[in-house]
């Protein structure tokens, strides 16, 4: 009988694996802190406690780091989603459940960080020539939540008059937090009771049914 023999993970590649998240994390730090242009490899290292040298050993530069970062975010944010939409039975309770997910990602730290470094044009470029890309990220949101719309529609809880794509147009429009930004300058809104008015009117929609 012939013995299977599973890869593992070597202590050096794990020690390697370990220091690259410690870079990366203290990466993020410093870019969120100081901007992309003002930050040296040098603080980077500094903060992790071992030499340049070696954060180049990793990452040749900073557009690498980036790219690391943005890869990293973009893993997590998925993973998100799918615990979100496995949490909850049915397609609409699915799709506010990621209604929630997505916009209260869209005005953390890491996403406007992300956001502010990815809107130049030279690290737009770089990050997908280097493996990543917005795109992705939305093409797996479109197919979710066009995958609930239906499922939504086939046991009855959502209207099957309206055609999929507008829904589906619909629902990201929601998502337009620097529009938001004005709307809470002044007024006694929390992000969380935001949200929750655009649920509403999402699925109830704005007409007063009781009249």
């Amino acid at each position: 009988m012939q013995t299977v023999h599973t890869p593992t993970t070597s202590l050096k590649e794990k020690q390697r694996h370990e220091r690259e998240e410690l870079i990366i994390q203290a990466a993020e730090e410093v870019f969120e802190e100081k901007g992309y242009y003002d930050a040296s490899m040098e603080e980077i290292a500094a903060r992790v406690g071992i030499s340049k040298g070696t954060i180049y050993a990793h990452f040749p530069g900073k557009e690498e780091l980036v790219a690391a970062i943005f890869k990293r975010n973009t893993q997590t944010f998925l993973q998100g989603i799918d615990v979100v939409i496995e949490a909850e039975p049915t397609p609409r309770a699915k799709l506010e459940a990621l209604l929630q997910f997505i916009y209260t990602g869209l005005y953390s730290k890491q996403t406007r960080l992300l956001s502010s470094m990815y809107n130049g044009v030279d690290l737009k470029r770089m990050i997908v020539e280097k493996g990543g890309s917005m795109s992705d990220l939305w093409e797996c949101l479109v197919s979710h939540v066009t995958k609930l719309l239906e499922e939504g529609k086939v046991v009855g809880e959502i209207t099957s008059s309206i055609p999929t794509k507008v829904m589906l147009f619909s629902f990201f429009s929601l998502f337009s937090p620097k529009s938001y930004d004005r709307l809470l300058l002044g007024e006694d809104f929390s992000h969380e009771e935001l949200v929750a008015h655009l649920r509403r009117i999402y699925f109830n929609g704005i007409a007063n049914h009781e009249a």
